[in-house]
């Protein structure tokens, strides 16, 4: 196969090296392709950007990784709408220019499209009703991918992951060592896949024999409490168990946000939710580290490298 992974940040270089590891040719846009690892073909490419390269010759699947520069508003749209129509674009031109056209085009999304399901259990059937910009972005994407490739032979492929944790995504291994996590007075679902592991989702769903669905939840077995994880990490550090949090007077009155809530305006991108990975599992994908157990023992043992 040849791929082409457009944007390669820490999971796109992942996915690639995982991909070149399995005998592909890989060639990664972005733009600094000077940080692009041997084993994938870097080249220098804005994907906010018009001005794209001709797709690589006899592409058989693009995987779209992309990343925002902040998170704002404005820049989650120059990423993943922008960025994605300007990928389909090139598609576009190298099917006009009959040069042929890739057989799967997976683009990476986020769980953050559900928002809040009050700790309920979601999975691909449910409708999607984000809380804040970046999952009503997200979902824009997503539906711009299936609308761009409807009647093209193309078949999109959409990725919803969960947090991604990993070499370098420490953040709270941090907290538990810097004493300042707290466990939630209420219950809390998280939700997350180790780096490792959704870039072998990726490379599955684009070299699986049986033409994959058009949506997948991109998480591990365990949707645990945040508290849990925070008390793990504890113990595996030898540390002190994490603190209770104490409701503040508002929140004991119903009329004010809790400790570390992110503005109205953009909830957490995790929300408090349990989202299913039964169709991901179905295709036959194994995880390599299925729970937050395995993944955090491997990152607090020092395994792998995070890709600049």
């Amino acid at each position: 196969m040849t791929v082409l992974m457009a944007g390669c940040g820490d999971l796109g270089t992942e996915t690639g090296l995982h991909f070149a590891a399995a005998g592909h040719r890989v060639v990664g846009w972005r733009r600094s392709p000077d940080k692009i690892p041997p084993g994938i073909e870097g080249v220098g490419v804005d994907l906010s950007s018009g001005e794209l390269p001709p797709l690589p010759a006899e592409t058989t699947a693009v995987v779209v990784s992309l990343a925002a520069d902040t998170p704002t508003e404005e820049a989650y749209r120059a990423a993943y709408v922008d960025g994605l129509g300007h990928v389909l674009d090139a598609v576009d031109a190298a099917r006009a220019a009959g040069a042929g056209a890739p057989d799967r085009i997976v683009f990476v999304s986020s769980t953050a499209v559900y928002g809040d399901a009050g700790g309920g259990w979601v999975d691909e059937n449910t409708t999607p009703d984000p809380g804040g910009f970046s999952g009503r972005i997200m979902l824009e994407a997503e539906n711009l991918l299936a609308s761009r490739l409807r009647g093209t032979g193309i078949t999109p492929v959409v990725l919803r992951l969960g947090g991604i944790y990993g070499p370098g995504r420490t953040r709270l291994i941090d907290q538990v060592r810097g004493g300042n996590a707290v466990v939630p007075a209420e219950s809390r679902f998280t939700n997350r896949i180790h780096r490792d592991d959704a870039a072998a989702a990726i490379v599955h769903l684009c070299t699986m024999d049986e033409e994959p669905g058009p949506l997948y939840l991109g998480v591990d077995n365990d949707p645990a409490e945040l508290g849990d994880v925070l008390r793990f990490l504890a113990t595996e550090m030898g540390l002190p168990l994490p603190a209770p949090e104490e409701p503040s007077r508002g929140e004991a009155s119903g009329d004010g946000p809790s400790r570390g809530e992110p503005s109205r305006s953009e909830p957490s991108r995790g929300g408090n939710k349990r989202c299913s990975n039964s169709r991901l599992l179905g295709t036959g994908f194994t995880f390599h580290y299925p729970t937050f157990r395995e993944g955090y023992q491997a990152l607090l043992a020092g395994i792998g490298v995070r890709h600049p």
